[in-house]
């Protein structure tokens, strides 16, 4: 296949190419997917001596149709003369698909200093050590570009990382210098959301139950009689029925009301209600035992004749 596009300048010391690109797998090279390095036809490497390029070859990417840029290396060069062979995740970066037309010019970059990535999953950094997969990772790369998205394979998964920035400039070259990794934090990452602060009260005091206080209730002591008597214990109260003409059978003997003072029987209560002896008439009854006081004119009569 002829080439789409040559450009050619015998006096410029730059090599710059257009070619059609496909994926490695087209040529059983998937391996290839692990890294930046593509597969370029003999014609270039021909030119490349002959223009003196210094090693490691490192080259500047570019989709003019969709104004995406990157940088990468090359591994070979035996791909057929107008092609060449880059990783998937690269057309996948540049918008590219099989057959498009992509710049190839050589670039020199700056060794690296600084580049900070973050993974597009949380997965990526729950692996034991991410940083030594990494690095381990990135030997097979040349170069990071800010913006690119690389690929990191491990444990038969496939890991996304954003080129979020580097440093001394936008492209780095990664061969053989010491580079300080900083990561942000994944895209799909949440903070786990804090519980709300509940406001210091002051501890609570069990309160003491009220003390119940007894309440005064007069006459509630137990009954004495005056004449020294035992008082009779207080009558239950008995429910009655009522007859057929509505009245209530009387109970025997008289009811008493527990917690008042009683002052005498009222046994011989009549039908009314009253009682029969007050406490006058019991104090009479006390006088009359006692001796009978003086009477006049109570004595015998005697007659003068």
């Amino acid at each position: 296949m002829a080439l789409e596009d040559e450009v050619y300048d015998d006096h410029s010391s730059e090599f710059e190419q257009n070619y059609r690109c496909y994926p490695v797998s087209f040529i059983e090279k998937s391996h290839l997917e692990k890294g930046d390095k593509i597969i370029m036809p003999p014609s270039a490497l021909d030119r490349l001596a002959y223009l003196q390029i210094d090693y490691p070859m490192l080259f500047e990417l570019s989709n003019p149709s969709a104004s995406k840029v990157s940088h990468c290396g090359v591994l070979e060069f035996v791909a057929d003369e107008g092609l060449i062979y880059i990783p998937y995740w690269m057309m996948e970066n540049m918008l590219l698909q099989e057959g498009d037309i992509v710049n190839v010019k050589n670039a020199s970059l700056s060794k690296g200093t600084y580049v900070k990535l973050q993974p597009h999953t949380t997965d990526f950094l729950d692996i034991s050590n991410p940083k030594a997969i990494l690095e381990t990772s990135l030997r097979s790369y040349s170069c990071l570009t800010t913006g690119d998205t690389i690929m990191v394979a491990y444990n038969n998964k496939k890991f996304y990382i954003d080129i979020v920035e580097t440093k001394p400039s936008a492209a780095i070259s990664i061969i053989e210098t010491d580079c300080e990794v900083d990561f942000a934090p994944p895209l799909d990452y949440k903070e786990p959301e804090r519980p709300p602060v509940k406001p210091k009260t002051q501890p609570e005091v069990e309160e003491e139950p009220d003390k119940i206080i007894p309440k005064f209730s007069p006459f509630s002591g137990s009954g004495r009689r005056l004449d020294g008597k035992p008082a009779e214990p207080p009558v239950q109260t008995v429910a009655t029925t009522s007859d057929a003409n509505g009245s209530t059978p009387s109970t025997s003997g008289s009811r008493k009301r527990s917690g008042t003072l009683v002052f005498g029987s009222n046994v011989d209560q009549k039908p009314n209600g009253k009682p029969k002896v007050m406490v006058k008439e019991a104090k009479q009854e006390s006088s009359e035992k006692e001796e009978p006081k003086f009477q006049a004119f109570t004595g015998k009569k005697y007659s003068l004749k």
